[in-house]
């Protein structure tokens, strides 16, 4: 008979040892001391319910928290066809780019150049907490003062993307303050719109020791940054109506908000943004959870009959929208436009035919000449005012800093 079947010989020289970790155990291989998570020196714990970076208030300690955004795994076809868009969106935004260079490079010029730009004046203590203030060459008295929330998806705002604004503006005796905030990740919408209020508070504290006129002070937010400017306006005048904390600036100090491109129900956008390439998933990151969609909403929030007194703090809000725009459509301003009627807000709404979400902040600029939006923002911030719209009357028309050929191009392949 065959002798019996043995297993394999023990290995000698190596013993088994249990291995802790935060309360549950393992055998492992191999010698060394028993390693224990809890006591690990670089271990701490964390909240359940944890608050938001910064928030004094802390959490319920002791547990790991829930995560707040998870999502299965997504098959390998959808990640091949969002890395195609997403690569076929950077060439185009890179030829767009290169079409638009000539304009872009005399732009830059002036803003690293110019005696007349003051870069990165800090309003704050966080490193983003910087803002651009455009001076007007002529100061023989106060001038109106613009605080301009620059747009970029929430993920790629810059300061120096209101360059091109700040200089036109200034040309035509507006003092103009472009304010950079966090983008995410590096902060979420609460850090968004708290910076964007320190940047105004900083505005309406300092405008007269940069010539400004503290009396006619507006505040402008194009894209994203109208939206953002849109929370901060509705956010400080909940406060003003006793809902919130004490103020550093009043809302009483801003003239007009001027919308431009702006989106202010993100729960009708959310799709939207997903099938344009800004997917779903990030975009919740961004605005805090699908919980927090409606509190950033600014159409929804002045629906709500507990904040009517805040909304009829506002001051009159003008919305700017091309009709041919499909990064944010045009309904999405005419919808707001419409709910701030109705809670008893001074509201207008201006449109503009077959124009895109670039052609009213960057392709009409580069082009020269007469520039309808410009020309509508400056009309109402120099209403009144004799001087200025005498000025206004003879005042030069822009220079061209890009072919026509090159604008046309460019406005094919944007990918916005």
């Amino acid at each position: 008979m065959d002798p019996p079947a043995r297993g394999p010989p023990p290995v000698r020289g190596r013993r088994r040892r249990r291995h802790s970790y935060g309360g549950f155990h393992r055998r492992v291989a191999g010698g060394g001391p028993s390693v224990s998570r809890r006591s690990h020196p670089f271990h701490r714990p964390l909240p359940l319910n944890p608050t938001h970076a910064g928030d004094p208030s802390g959490g319920t300690w002791g547990t790991l928290p829930p995560r707040r955004f998870s999502s299965p795994a997504l098959p390998s076809s959808f990640s091949a066809i969002s890395g195609y868009r997403w690569i076929t969106r950077f060439l185009a935004l890179a030829c767009y780019a290169i079409l638009l260079m000539p304009g872009f490079i005399q732009v830059g010029y002036h803003y690293f150049c110019s005696s007349q730009v003051r870069r990165s004046v800090v309003y704050g203590e966080q490193p983003r907490n910087r803002l651009d203030l455009y001076l007007p060459t002529n100061t023989d008295q106060l001038k109106p003062v613009v605080a301009f929330v620059t747009g970029g998806a929430w993920i790629i705002g810059y300061k120096a993307w209101g360059a091109l604004l700040g200089k036109q503006l200034a040309e035509r005796g507006i003092i103009v303050a472009c304010i950079d905030y966090r983008n995410f990740p590096q902060g979420t919408i609460s850090d968004m719109v708290k910076d964007a209020s320190q940047g105004i508070s900083f505005v309406c504290s300092k405008a007269a020791g940069y010539g400004g006129d503290p009396n006619r002070i507006y505040l402008v937010g194009q894209s994203a940054g109208a939206h953002i400017a849109a929370c901060t306006l509705l956010d400080q005048a909940l406060k003003e109506s006793g809902e919130g904390e004490d103020a550093t600036w009043s809302v009483s100090q801003i003239k007009a908000y001027f919308g431009i491109s702006g989106g202010y129900n993100l729960l009708k956008l959310v799709d939207h943004f997903h099938s344009r390439g800004l997917y779903r998933s990030i975009f919740l990151s961004v605005m805090e959870g699908e919980e927090s969609l409606r509190r950033y909403s600014p159409e929804v929030v002045v629906q709500d009959p507990y904040v009517r007194h805040a909304a009829s703090l506002l001051p009159p809000i003008i919305l700017f929208h091309g009709m041919s725009d499909y990064s944010i459509p045009c309904d999405a301003s005419e919808t707001f436009a419409e709910a701030l009627r109705n809670a008893g807000v001074e509201a207008k709404l201006v449109l503009y035919k077959g124009k895109t979400h670039t052609d009213l902040f960057i392709q009409d600029p580069l082009r020269g000449g007469k520039d309808e939006l410009l020309e509508d923002i400056i009309s109402v911030i120099h209403a009144g005012d004799t001087v200025a719209l005498a000025e206004d009357a003879v005042a030069r028309p822009t220079r061209r800093l890009v072919p026509e050929f090159m604008i046309q191009l460019a406005r094919k392949i944007s990918p916005f």
